[in-house]
């Protein structure tokens, strides 16, 4: 069921990517190749319009090649019938929406799952309002009360009691300033989170187990919100890798996320039922598709960032970059990944098996 579930996510978070640049390449009058589901040697595929659609031996991952690109080409008969034309030969607006459309569609995935999660009866989502202080706690040593509304943390606004467990894990210590909304005052604390033995992390000390009941104009805000905070998550998490913050233990590969997410996240809700499996899982496919977004947005080469960034400059140049030393500088990056996703497979392997 693991594996099942897995791949089900995975693979309908990366279709969403691929059918952006499909879908936005066709736009822009740019033959598309091929269009793949998986990696790998193909087990079946079929022609039509001029692209071949085709389905790979392993389930992870997907591509949409377009004619020109990398060196790709079309058929004769293709060309005769003047199916599309070259990347390089559409106009700078439609390659840099083609290349941008993957990403953008990762977030539009995610927002109609946001929005499918807000509207359920099992929806998790909890306003940062304090319902309870543990006794001896951090908060309670800061003076923090029933009934406050964290609305700030260290300055930056809090929407969500879940993001107030971002600047727990991401805490090295110091002293940590809390807004709080209290009988239509602002109030401001300070305080030093506690780490919990059992948890195995800093915490405030604070609960709330109230979830909201969104509908109509709200459930539109709770799913920007829910939105924003794994926004949020993504490039605090990118930032605290960056800044060695945080341990090789906390990063996941396909398999890691397979086994440590899918699959743990499996075993502790399916004992409540079918809706709490879909619900935690819809959550897993909108953490991901945020990611995946947002990766791909880096400035990097071999990524849709990197390839805008030669876009920007061909728009700034007023002519491209010559081909074969933009392809030379995609090269370097591709090897540079595939590099560290055998370094990303090894690790996951010691994080589940090297206990």
């Amino acid at each position: 069921m693991t594996v099942i579930l897995f791949f089900l996510i995975f693979g309908i978070v990366v279709l969403g990517h691929e059918f952006g640049h499909f879908l936005l390449g066709r736009a822009s009058g740019i033959n598309v190749v091929e269009f793949a589901i998986g990696m790998g040697p193909t087990l079946c595929s079929v022609k039509k319009g001029g692209t071949k659609f085709s389905l790979k031996l392993f389930p992870i991952g997907g591509a949409c090649m377009f004619e020109g690109e990398d060196g790709l080409t079309v058929s004769e008969e293709d060309v005769l019938n003047k199916k599309g034309g070259k990347f390089q030969e559409a106009s700078v607006f439609g390659r840099l929406a083609t290349v941008f459309a993957g990403p953008f569609f990762n977030f539009n995935l995610a927002f109609v799952v946001a929005m499918i999660m807000v509207n359920s009866s099992l929806c998790g989502i909890r306003d940062s309002v304090v319902l309870d202080v543990t006794e001896n706690s951090a908060a309670m040593e800061a003076g923090m009360e029933k009934g406050d509304k964290i609305i700030a943390v260290n300055g930056e606004k809090v929407y969500l009691f879940d993001e107030i467990q971002l600047y727990t894990q991401l805490y090295d210590g110091g002293d940590m300033k809390v807004t709080v909304m209290r009988n239509g005052e602002k109030k401001e604390l300070t305080l030093n989170p506690k780490y919990d033995e059992e948890y195995q992390r800093y915490m405030f000390g604070i609960a709330n187990d109230q979830y909201v009941e969104a509908g109509g104009l709200s459930s539109l805000k709770y799913s920007c919100l829910l939105m924003r905070y794994y926004v949020k998550m993504t490039y605090k998490s990118l930032g605290a890798l960056v800044g060695r913050k945080i341990s090789r233990k906390d990063v996941a590969g396909p398999v890691g996320i397979a086994v440590n997410v899918v699959g743990k996240t499996y075993n502790e809700v399916k004992k409540y039922g079918v809706g709490s499996v879909v619900f935690a899982m819809l959550n897993i496919m909108l953490m991901l598709s945020v990611n995946l977004g947002i990766l791909n947005l880096l400035p990097l080469p071999a990524l849709d960032g990197g390839r805008i960034v030669f876009l920007l400059v061909e728009l700034i140049r007023g002519k491209p970059i010559p081909p074969e030393k933009e392809g030379v500088v995609h090269l370097a990056g591709l090897v540079f990944f595939m590099i560290l996703m055998v370094f990303i497979f090894f690790n996951d392997l010691v994080n589940i098996f090297g206990k």
